[in-house]
């Protein structure tokens, strides 16, 4: 799961930066990319330096993701939730885009109401003795409450534009952003607090362990090396202790003319 979704994550990056999507296969993605996504992620600044002060036009190069950890090929990027290069793509979403207001373009001759969405990309930290990430993107329709999962997949077929097209108009949501966005982040946090995590009570039962090793080494020791005792403590409390953060990636409010398809995560509210 965790695979796929970063696939298609990537996928949808790199057509959203105008991107050329030369191969997309079972766990391998092949781009070629843009001169601004080549100066972003190939670093190669001497390059594009000397390109901009000669005044010519650049070579943008490509790169060849691998998604499954089980292939192989010369020269490719293996690419995973703690790749670098990955942590570089999601900066460049937070600085870059954190809130876009985009209307699906329309050629229609007649009146079309355009309906608000907030859709927000998610990412979903799972922090313990094995550390683990997942992107969710989630939408919600701000004037009757539903919401959908995998909302960037369900709308990657339109096209956008930042200007409403002839002869639409927009909805007025009912729902206000901030209440959109509480909602959408409740819906996430009472999922997570209603899933079984077994991952946390190995991560809880493996710190335990690991503390009653520290009470063993230091048992005969002074005072004096409580101090100690104390920095040894926490830094297992800091690698072990279960817990889960949500950060909102990216997000932005999309007027769509219809209603969409996909998974229901809430009826109409």
């Amino acid at each position: 799961m965790a695979i796929e979704n970063l696939h298609n994550f990537l996928h949808d990056f790199f057509i959203a930066n105008q991107c050329t999507i030369k191969e997309n296969s079972p766990g391998k993605l092949s781009i070629q990319l843009t001169d601004k996504m080549d100066e972003y992620i190939m670093n190669r600044p001497f390059y594009w330096q000397y390109i901009k002060k000669i005044g010519q036009k650049g070579e943008p190069g490509s790169i060849t993701f691998l998604t499954d950890p089980s292939l192989e090929e010369q020269g490719a990027e293996i690419i995973h939730f703690g790749s670098p290069l990955l942590q570089q793509i999601f900066r460049m979403l937070k600085t870059q885009g954190e809130s876009v207001r985009l209307y699906q373009q329309l050629n229609v001759q007649q009146q079309t109401a355009l309906i608000p969405w907030l859709i927000l990309n998610i990412k979903i930290s799972y922090i313990g003795k094995q550390k683990r990430e997942e992107i969710k993107s989630i939408g919600i329709h701000m004037i009757n409450g539903a919401m959908i999962d995998n909302m960037m997949d369900t709308i990657k077929q339109f096209s956008w534009h930042t200007t409403i097209p002839d002869y639409c108009y927009n909805l007025s949501p009912l729902i206000r952003l901030n209440n959109s966005y509480q909602r959408i982040v409740h819906y996430l946090e009472t999922d997570l607090l209603n899933k079984q995590h077994d991952w946390a009570i190995e991560s809880w039962q493996f710190m335990q362990e690991e503390k009653k090793l520290l009470d063993y080494f230091y048992q005969s020791d002074t005072g004096d090396q409580l101090i100690h005792y104390e920095k040894e403590a926490a830094a297992i409390e800091e690698l072990y202790q279960p817990s889960i953060a949500i950060d909102i990636i990216n997000g932005g409010i999309f007027h769509i003319s219809q209603p969409t398809s996909g998974e229901i995560l809430q009826g109409n509210r």
